[in-house]
């Protein structure tokens, strides 16, 4: 059985179904496996290969044919033959499209799989959990779907008051399922963020609640996200030639799958990571210093971010797996806005990832100019994605720009950029008809307490 560590090195090991429910580590860190596993030769179609890719992380906690059959069972979910279809925009260039989940963002990938997981381990323990999460807009959502209606899961996702696009908010409001709450914070999303791990923080309410986590801090989330980058490789016939991955990014789970499949053996020859101007991670990795700034309100606002929780993740690889000095650089960090890493980590780093920055100006320019000459509608963050790309790749250069989000769920965006106001699909044409259900609360520690504890069934 792999077992699984924590990035600050004082927690005790775990196996993967503890990993599941537990989310975030006693000791505040996050939970990676002791080693990478070496990826099979496999191919197929999604589910078979996910099974395969994710076999590794689960073994000796699942029986086989039942994980396979809830790798199976989550995505006939998606409403494409191929779940993440490649779409070709010129001879070097292709999206890989993420968004034809339930709720149209690339979140659905893993959380269709992962409410599968937990409802089949909290019968196996006859148990039941509270999830508390944080979103920046698409994971909250995608989380709902994937639990709504669950007997064993109450679930309270924390979102910032109008900072989302109305077509995210709605997604998270308008359930109408009895153990959803979403509870708009008068913050941002990194002040969202912060008040789920001062909740995991708290002993007494954390044990009380039985606390979980859906968010990209559980490392089921980065595991089922492991794979779409080997699918690609796959579908391009490149899995032994090397591709570059271009990763529209806030808090960092979604490109460090991708460097997780590098490390169990896929060919990458970098990773791009895309920005707007909440710019933390390029400017890391232009400088090799984290220094923390205010939150912008964007167009792509689930990038909106400058504390990304899964950087956490690369910083403890960085540090050769030294769990108290990654905790005490993030200390570092959060006492001082500021922390650096060594010349070496730094390289190390460089040799790995590039970076760039598009603000808003830029971004609607990208959206617009892919409708002109493509015909293709991007939602905001992809177009963040294929403006870096374009920036960034050298010639030749085979490269996958990650697709996240369907263009209907920003379609303020999309119409200024192109004129053009996307439809919803079938299946969400009468969300804005729906009624909503959220509390809007203060950014304070206790309120959100009292309110998970009023909610817990």
């Amino acid at each position: 059985m792999l077992e699984y560590r924590s990035s600050r090195g004082r927690a005790p090991s775990l196996g993967f179904p503890d990993v599941l429910l537990t989310g975030l580590a006693p000791d505040g860190g996050l939970y990676l496996p002791a080693s990478w596993p070496a990826l099979g030769d496999g191919d197929g179609d999604y589910a078979t290969l996910a099974t395969e890719v994710m076999w590794p992380f689960v073994a000796d906690t699942i029986p086989h044919d039942d994980f396979a059959a809830m790798v199976e069972s989550a995505y006939s979910t998606f409403d494409h033959p191929d779940v993440a279809p490649l779409v070709q925009i010129d001879e070097h260039h292709h999206l890989l499209e993420l968004f034809h989940g339930p709720t149209l963002a690339f979140k659905d990938v893993a959380l269709q799989l992962v409410g599968r997981l937990f409802d089949y381990e909290l019968r196996r323990r006859q148990d039941r959990v509270m999830i508390v999460g944080a979103t920046s807009g698409d994971t909250g959502s995608a989380a709902m779907e994937a639990v709504r209606d669950s007997d064993l899961v109450d679930i309270v996702v924390l979102y910032p008051h109008g900072r989302t696009s109305d077509v995210q908010r709605r997604q998270m409001t308008t359930l109408g399922a009895a153990n959803v709450h979403a509870v708009a914070v008068e913050g941002t999303f990194d002040d969202c963020q912060d008040l789920v791990k001062a909740m995991f923080a708290d002993e007494a309410f954390r044990d009380r609640n039985r606390l979980s986590a859906v968010n990209s801090i559980n490392w089921a989330r980065v595991m089922a996200q492991i794979v779409y980058y080997v699918w690609a490789a796959q579908r391009l016939d490149r899995r032994t030639t090397p591709t570059t991955f271009c990763v529209p990014t806030g808090n960092f789970g979604n490109v460090f799958a991708g460097h997780v499949a590098a490390a169990m053996g896929l060919p990458v020859e970098r990773f791009l990571v895309a920005s707007n101007r909440n710019d933390i991670l390029t400017r890391l990795i232009e400088r090799g210093e984290m220094v923390a700034d205010d939150v912008v309100p964007t167009l792509s606002p689930s990038m909106d971010i400058q504390i990304s929780s899964n950087l956490e993740r690369l910083l403890f690889e960085l540090l050769d797996g030294n769990g108290p000095a990654t905790a005490e650089l993030l200390q570092q960090f959060r006492s001082s806005g500021r922390a650096a890493l060594t010349t070496a980590q730094h390289a190390r780093l460089r040799d790995e990832f590039s970076g760039a920055r598009l603000d808003d100006d830029e971004t609607l320019e990208v959206i617009a100019r892919m409708h002109r000459y493509h015909g293709m509608l991007l939602d905001p963050h992809t177009a963040v994605g294929v403006g870096a790309a374009a920036r960034l790749r050298r010639p030749e250069e085979t490269v996958v720009t990650l697709s996240t989000a369907h263009p209907a769920k920003f379609p303020d965006a999309v119409e200024q950029a192109t004129g053009v106001r996307p439809a919803l699909p079938p299946h969400l044409a009468d969300l804005f008809d729906r009624d909503e259900r959220f509390v809007v609360l203060p950014n304070d520690l206790a309120t959100i307490e009292d309110f998970v504890d009023g909610v817990r069934r």
